[in-house]
């Protein structure tokens, strides 16, 4: 049979020739757009429109563009190929709001707006490609594929049933993502689920998952730690191999544990800590000599001596790299053993104690330091409430002269702290109280007061000395920092503090700040400032790099004060001891305990929120009329932001519930201007609301403004 001859490529006509050009033009400007994310082929064709007719044509052009090298085939997507070196892995944590951030291995965190999320889930591991282009956030990408899920089981609350199927709100996947339950039994709408994901959704699809378990309904108080729990994935509860060994040690501090040891039992030590707290992992001792020099001792609980590297306690340790605080709970690092009561400084029993002891002079220059392994005997166990007491002159204490020399102390760091830079925020703190059936029943305002401050100025001052110490003495170690802010952000938060009054130059130094923050001290607008000037700054977390802390305006800085309750402080005991095995991955460990404070925060604050909406509903429960004072504590061009302080809870109004007027938003003074009335709502402003409806399954709250408060004249 005769060979065939190979026929030339057929020529295209003029037209279909321009048609190719055009086509190719137009995919290539496509996926060249900064808002493009990796879609296949077929998605392309359907994002492009391309008419059925042309679909073959337009395929080959997408071939050739491959073999080409103009674009890249990854996992079925096609991407521009100048950006194929931009494709990394990492970690991503995805804000409720639906954007996120992928940590990766090196560099700033990758920011990704919420249509390029994907249907990647808090903590998964995603494949992402990075735009070149910065934007204010810092580099943005889109995820091209999810390699790794961080969870097989996802917690949600039911919200609508259908015969043996029930669909859920999941908070891990957001409001736009349903869960759809099958469940053999029956559900009702509030029943808080635990699921196996049997499908993962795509773009228009809903997750899907196999009822588990049934907690109980969302009705009921006193289950929201355990969904909590579930819903987080934190561990709970211990192995009987890591109980047996906290057993071990028995319940006392034995002749053979104490020696060699700095005796510090005949020294006269207090604790100072919450009301509720179990585990005091530090006391304080401080005594003054002839020449007026400080000599302070910071004694904190040597978990190292009981929690050996490698043992069940360790790796049980490790799993949580921290404790979590619920109201009315604690789900703890270690066994109560050791927690509670081995390890915790109680009054009037030895205890094996790490020692920070620093001489300081009158003026509060440290002079001399030392750090060594004591033995300690608390004479008392002080509240910070009792301690004020004290201090106030409302009750006698035998301690009364060493709690007004902690006093003296803390102003002369706080001095020092002031000259170095560091910005002192004094915030209360809302505590939620609950009953024995986690019943909210008030919210208890917990002031910064000086008993406050003084033990947090000598926490500072120790973990401080610590880490200058071990940077000279070890090759690593697992350091607490605070990168500065973008500029981008402290620009919006010059611009939000000088909308509320505050006077600041173009170009504001800490100084100016400092001076602004003194100044707001007695004002009504404090809380809104600090809120939103730690929003401006960037988190901070634990790394084996030292890149200094910037809130505290020092370039070494560890947490070494609490390590009953944080990993990262047992293994500074380690480090300060030399127990550390060789070949220790510090970075791994910073990596892991940076990852578990986010997670037990998020918890927290989950429960925290939902014990407010409790209180709220109860108060609608008893008069749904009632309208209460709130403070406008942000303005967006759709809408304005307020604070109700009798729950300590933050609603929003949108623009077309203003009234009836054409609001105008000014970005320069971050106000909102009625054209017609001339009415203005601004930050910080009193305003009067009513509370309309509650849901605890989206922790959502909707209210009606009633009006502007006699009170909103801005201070």
């Amino acid at each position: 049979m005769p060979h065939k001859k190979k026929q030339p490529p057929k020529k295209l006509s003029p037209k279909a020739d321009k048609l190719k050009h055009n086509l190719s033009r137009t995919l290539i400007q496509y996926v060249q757009g900064k808002r493009y994310q990796p879609i296949s082929a077929k998605e392309l064709a359907e994002e492009l429109a391309i008419p059925p007719v042309h679909l073959d044509l337009f395929h080959g052009i997408v071939r050739n563009l491959v073999d080409e090298q103009q674009l890249t085939l990854t996992r079925g997507r096609i991407s521009y190929a100048a950006s194929k070196s931009q494709l990394v892995t990492g970690t991503i944590s995805v804000h409720p709001k639906g954007f996120g951030f992928v940590k990766v291995a090196e560099g700033q965190d990758v920011f990704i707006p919420k249509p390029f999320i994907r249907d990647a889930v808090d903590g998964d591991t995603v494949e992402i490609e990075v735009s070149p282009e910065v934007s204010a956030k810092g580099p943005e990408g889109s995820i091209v594929a999810i390699l790794k899920r961080s969870r097989s089981h996802l917690a949600g609350t039911v919200v609508e049933t259908s015969g043996q199927h029930a669909t859920a709100f999941a908070p891990l996947l957001g409001k736009d993502k349903p869960l759809v339950v099958h469940s053999k039994t029956k559900l009702h709408v509030g029943d808080r689920v635990i699921c196996k994901v049997t499908k993962w959704s795509t773009e228009d699809t809903a997750v899907e998952g196999e009822l588990t378990r049934c907690i109980g309904n969302i009705a009921d108080a006193s289950i929201d730690i355990d969904a909590a729990i579930e819903e987080f994935e934190l561990p709970n509860g211990f192995t009987k191999e890591a109980i047996a060994e906290a057993k071990v040690h028995g319940g006392k501090v034995s002749a053979k544990d104490v020696a060699e040891r700095l005796d510090w039992t005949q020294v006269e030590t207090v604790t100072i800590d919450p009301d509720t707290a179990k585990d005091y992992d530090d006391a304080i001792s401080l005594t003054q000599d002839e020449k007026g020099h400080f000599h302070l001792g910071v004694h904190i609980a040597d978990v190292a001596h009981y929690v050996k590297p490698g043992s069940h306690l360790d790796r049980e340790a490790y799993l949580r790299c921290n404790s979590t605080y619920f109201p009315g709970r604690c789900v703890p690092m270690l066994p109560e053993e050791l927690s509670n009561e081995l390890c915790s400084l109680k009054p009037n029993v030895k205890r094996l104690t790490m020692s920070v002891i620093a001489e300081f002079d009158p003026k509060g220059n440290l002079v001399d330091h030392k750090i060594c392994r004591s033995v300690i005997e608390s004479a008392h166990r002080f509240t910070y409430r009792g301690a004020l007491e004290v201090l106030e002159g409302k009750k006698k204490s035998p301690h009364a002269p060493l709690l007004e020399r902690m006093v003296a102390l803390c102003h002369l760091l706080k001095q020092k702290r002031f000259e170095r830079g560091s910005i002192e925020f004094s915030m209360t703190d809302n505590v939620v109280m609950v009953n024995e059936r986690g019943e909210p029943q008030r919210l208890e305002r917990v002031e910064y007061d000086i008993t406050h401050q003084m033990i947090e100025e000598f926490m500072l001052k120790a973990n401080e000395l610590v880490a200058i110490h071990l940077s000279k003495k070890v090759q690593y170690l697992i350091y607490r920092i605070h990168e500065p802010p973008a500029p981008e952000s402290f620009e919006e938060f010059y611009t939000f503090a000088r909308s509320l009054g505050f006077d600041l130059p173009k170009a504001p130094t800490n100084v100016d700040i400092q001076a602004m923050f003194q100044k707001a001290k007695d004002s009504p607008l404090l809380s809104q400032l600090t809120v939103r000037f730690i929003r401006s700054m960037r988190l901070a977390q634990y790394s084996s790099e030292n890149l200094g802390h910037y809130g505290l305006a020092l370039e070494h800085y560890c947490h070494f004060t609490s390590p009953i309750r944080r990993y990262t402080d047992l293994v500074i005991e380690r480090l300060l001891t030399g127990e550390i095995p060789e070949g220790y991955d510090v970075q791994a460990a910073a990596k892991a305990c940076s990852e578990k404070e986010r997670l037990s925060f998020k918890a927290e604050s989950s429960v925290v929120t939902l014990k407010k909406l409790r209180l709220a509903h109860k108060a609608f429960q008893e008069d749904a009329t009632k309208v209460y004072p709130a403070i406008i504590t942000r303005v967006k061009p759709f809408a304005l932001f307020f604070e109700v302080p009798e729950f300590d809870i933050e609603g929003s109004l949108h623009i077309s519930e203003l009234g009836n007027d054409y609001f105008e938003y000014n970005p320069k003074t971050m106000a909102m201007r009625g054209r017609r009335s001339g009415k203005t709502y601004n930050t910080g402003q009193a305003i009067e609301v009513r509370l309309d409806k509650l849901d605890f399954i989206l922790q959502e709250n909707k209210w009606t403004l009633i009006g502007v408060s006699p009170r909103s004249k801005r201070s």
